[in-house]
């Protein structure tokens, strides 16, 4: 994350919140997210408060940020890939190809880099991995993975532009991807799984707040930072979108289904 940059006022937010924690001072923070840590956390606190921090929702590698720190710690947000791959091929045993598709952006390349770390223990192989920027390089991509693909792994697509360059939120790149490439799609967040993709393993961010709160309470208590070590996200839930399913003509076993929340495409009755 460029701490230069100032995402919608994040700098001036942090400084309020700095202030805020010098009037409370506070025996413990929680910090969520990367722009937290960049405007908020290095600036701030990292190093030069002995007041222990906790992060969650943090999707670049740690070392990003210097961490773990003398009073820094926290749990790292990773996509379910491989949980939501294997659960497509429950759902879709035919599966045997999948592609991936994020917008080029820090996002999009963090889950490459995931991928690329990972791939050998999926139970598919890569088809390849594309980041795009416009929705007209994505309509070529797309055409492409009909040639190769079982099923196609979408995620981070928020921003993509469109033919007028103006940029596209998630529901609208996920129902012009499902329009074009017509077989299973699958992601790792909940909202892509109501706007129209088949299935996902999705992160949740209650378990990694809760997470965080008790690492924070071990620090609270006298427990030394490097005694907390650096974790990663591990409780997900299984979503399955019933409209898609339908629409593509899957029917499961009714053993892949157990522990699945069933939502239905965003939009319809």
């Amino acid at each position: 994350m460029d701490t230069k940059k100032d995402f919608n006022g994040g700098v001036r937010k942090a400084k309020e919140a700095h202030e805020i924690y010098q009037r409370f001072r506070p025996d413990g923070v929680i910090a969520a997210d990367d722009n937290a840590q960049s405007m908020f956390v290095l600036p701030y606190l990292k190093d030069n408060v002995s007041t222990p921090v906790m992060f969650c929702a943090v999707n670049a590698d740690p070392e990003q940020y210097g961490y773990p720190a003398s009073n820094v710690s926290g749990i790292l947000e990773r996509a379910f890939i491989r949980e939501s791959i294997a659960f497509a091929k429950q759902l879709v045993p035919s599966i045997g190809m999948v592609g991936f598709l994020t917008k080029d952006s820090p996002a999009g390349r963090a889950i490459q880099k995931q991928v690329e770390t990972e791939a050998d223990s999926y139970l598919t192989k890569l088809a390849g991995f594309k980041l795009v920027k416009t929705i007209k390089e994505t309509l070529v991509v797309l055409a492409e993975y009909q040639k190769t693909s079982d099923a196609l792994f979408i995620s981070a697509t928020n921003g993509i532009l469109d033919a007028d360059g103006n940029p596209l939120d998630n529901q609208q790149v996920t129902k012009i991807v499902a329009k074009s490439f017509r077989k299973p799609l699958i992601g790792a967040n909940d909202f892509h799984v109501k706007y129209g993709v088949l299935c996902a393993v999705v992160k949740s961010g209650k378990a990694q707040g809760k997470i965080a709160a008790e690492m924070l309470v071990k620090a609270m208590n006298g427990t030394p930072i490097e005694q907390i070590p650096i974790t990663n996200n591990k409780y997900g839930k299984r979503m399955l979108n019933v409209t898609v399913m339908k629409d593509l003509g899957i029917k499961p076993k009714r053993r892949a289904l157990v522990g699945t929340e069933f939502v239905k495409t965003f939009g319809n009755n």
